[in-house]
């Protein structure tokens, strides 16, 4: 069973920069893909960006292109999300998500795909 504790959320303004950090426990990371979702009120989760077990593979939605990185440390346990030019409509709850058994070198932009989930950290950009 794996635990994923997701930090870094708060209140930032617009055009500032947060990263989020996802530490996961109870498992071997480096076997597991990992993504990072969002759901702000009244809408449904987002992809936001994935990465392969290795690190060797990421990818981001349109919505985030050029703005955020996806990276992880597999001596750390732990995966990140740097968020750059932060904007009011990034406001969500942001969940970490693990996949174990993926395919050699692969990412997953589908919820369903993913095991383990986080509970998510609140991240508010003000305009």
């Amino acid at each position: 069973q794996v635990q994923l504790v997701e930090s870094g959320g708060g209140l930032v303004q617009a055009g500032g920069s947060l990263r989020l950090s996802c530490a996961a426990s109870g498992g071997t990371f480096i076997t597991y893909a990992m993504g990072w979702f969002r759901q702000a009120p009244g809408k449904e989760r987002e992809f936001v960006a994935a990465i392969s077990n290795s690190g060797g593979r990421t990818d981001n939605a349109d919505s985030v292109k050029g703005r955020f990185t996806i990276s992880r440390d597999n001596a750390k346990n732990t995966v990140y999300l740097q968020m750059n030019s932060l904007k009011p409509e990034d406001t969500a709850v942001y969940s970490c998500a693990a996949r174990s058994s993926p395919a050699s070198g692969s990412y997953y932009t589908l919820p369903q795909s993913y095991n383990y989930w986080g509970q998510g950290t609140q991240v508010t950009v003000s305009s």
